[in-house]
């Protein structure tokens, strides 16, 4: 089969809502981008530090596998909490902010910044 060659005015575009898990469809998109970006932080921070994955292991508390799991973003059964326990252990203060609205009405949204 001959593979057909697209312009760039044949191949549509679509903007992004910053968020893949709502544009899957998936529940809780938040809270699921939310665990993303703590584990990506947790890996920055491991990499940052120069650790091994079984250094970071030993300063966190668990094993190597654990490790490896987060850090190929495989993050079943982690919860937002234990994530942040990990980046206690690793030396990240985490911060918290609650934003309330000029007026109530619709559902607030949760997101994870770090700097």
């Amino acid at each position: 089969m001959k593979k057909k060659d697209l312009s760039r005015d044949q191949i549509r575009s679509v903007e992004g809502s910053g968020n893949v898990f709502a544009e899957l469809g998936l529940p809780e998109p938040d809270l699921a981008l939310a665990k993303a970006q703590l584990a990506e932080v947790i890996d920055d921070t491991i990499q940052r530090r120069g650790l091994t994955q079984s250094e970071a292991a030993e300063i966190m508390g668990i094993d190597q596998g654990t490790v490896s799991k987060l850090m190929n973003g495989r993050l079943d059964g982690f919860s937002q909490e234990r994530l942040i326990r990990y980046l206690n252990a690793l030396g990240n203060d985490v911060e918290i902010v609650v934003h309330r609205p000029e007026q109530y009405g619709s559902q607030g949204s949760l997101t994870v910044a770090s700097g």
